[in-house]
């Protein structure tokens, strides 16, 4: 019997129903395998929490969540407490202080799933993101605030081990894929310092990837061709804000944010990886039992690979498909079923 201890926090909104409902599949996936069991334990790290204790994390709490094998994560975001607050707070507090610089997102259209976009059914995609510099890091400040010479500022910073560290990793899960191929994505032409570097030590890692295929596009442009040629595209390799947007896209593209998932990695495993659906805690359905779970299940998967748990993430991709076919979908895809609903249909599936 293999044992993991997975650290859940359900956050906010709708974190705190599908990932409900994720752990009830992942522990119908284990009693059908009799092989692996988990042990979830919840931390009420949430936005109420921020508002009655004045902190998200509590003291020694990051010691805590070490001490896991992996973090299933709900969203942060309340119409109480100001984004920035909410999100560094916690979200950030997390993937910064485990290093979980490899955040990882892939894209493709379900079985059943409907898209707005023509040729969607060519997408299959792995967005990489770098996950702990760039535009995010953190570094900048506010000057003479309140008076008419206020200044913020905002410091991307690239370093050449964060940057090469990122490119690495996007170049592994490049050859890693069947089509072997990897896209670049900047904007060196109007932010000619760190972006500069960031090309340029992209095409140094190239060297050491000759069997990848590559190319390079300005972050405007890949949107423009993620919409119009989606089959040029597979792994794509963006900035921690470039990445943060295409991503969203991505997701909208192959039918809703409710089905795209997460995983924030640290590669080196000296700390525990994070996995989060992507949609946030969507306050306009929040509580009322109508959030799509899929792709809090999807995470799941993407948290079983990580354990080393292959044939339960194939076993769990698989009844997400049969799922998603079968047309039992959320009011968000097209669908009426309710969130137990589906819940419960991926555990039927489970079971068989």
């Amino acid at each position: 019997m293999r044992h993991h201890k997975i650290a859940v926090i359900p956050g906010d909104g709708v974190g705190i129903e599908v990932i409900e409902a994720g752990k009830q599949v992942l522990q119908a996936l284990a009693e059908k395998s009799g092989e692996l069991s988990f042990a979830f334990s919840d931390f009420p790290w949430s936005s109420d929490h921020y508002l009655e204790h004045g902190r998200y994390i509590p003291e020694g709490g990051l010691e805590e969540l070490a001490t896991f094998d992996a973090i299933y994560f709900g969203a942060v975001g309340s119409q109480q407490v100001p984004d920035h607050v909410s999100l560094w707070d916690l979200r950030l507090a997390i993937c910064q202080g485990f290093d979980q610089y490899a955040n990882v997102r892939p894209a493709r259209l379900l079985p059943g799933i409907g898209s707005r976009l023509q040729d969607a059914e060519k997408i299959d995609w792995v967005i990489i993101r770098e996950n702990s510099e760039g535009e995010y890091s953190g570094n900048g400040g506010r000057v003479h605030r309140g008076l008419p010479e206020e200044v913020g500022t905002e410091v991307s910073i690239f370093s050449r081990k964060g940057v090469e560290r990122i490119h690495r990793f996007a170049f592994e899960m490049a050859r890693s894929r069947p089509r072997k191929m990897l896209t670049l994505v900047t904007k060196s032409n109007a932010q000619r310092h760190g972006m500069v570097l960031w090309d340029e030590v992209f095409f140094e890692v190239a060297k050491d990837y000759p069997d990848v295929e590559i190319d390079r596009e300005l972050v405007d442009a890949v949107t423009t061709r993620m919409v119009l040629k989606p089959g040029t595209l597979d792994t794509v390799v963006a900035t921690n804000l470039h990445a943060d947007i295409i991503s969203d896209l991505a997701a909208a593209l192959t039918g809703s944010l409710g089905i795209a998932p997460t995983a924030n990695l640290n590669p080196e495993r000296t700390f525990p990886s994070m996995f989060e659906p992507i949609h946030g805690s969507a306050f306009d359905i929040a509580g009322q039992g109508i959030a799509n779970p899929v792709g809090a299940f999807w995470t799941a998967v993407m948290m079983l690979e990580h354990l080393g748990e292959t044939t339960a993430a194939e076993r769990l991709m698989a009844a997400i498909e049969r799922l998603t076919c079968s047309g039992v979908h959320s009011r968000d895809v097209g669908g009426e079923a309710t969130t137990q609903e589906i819940t419960q249909a991926v555990v039927n599936e489970l079971s068989r």
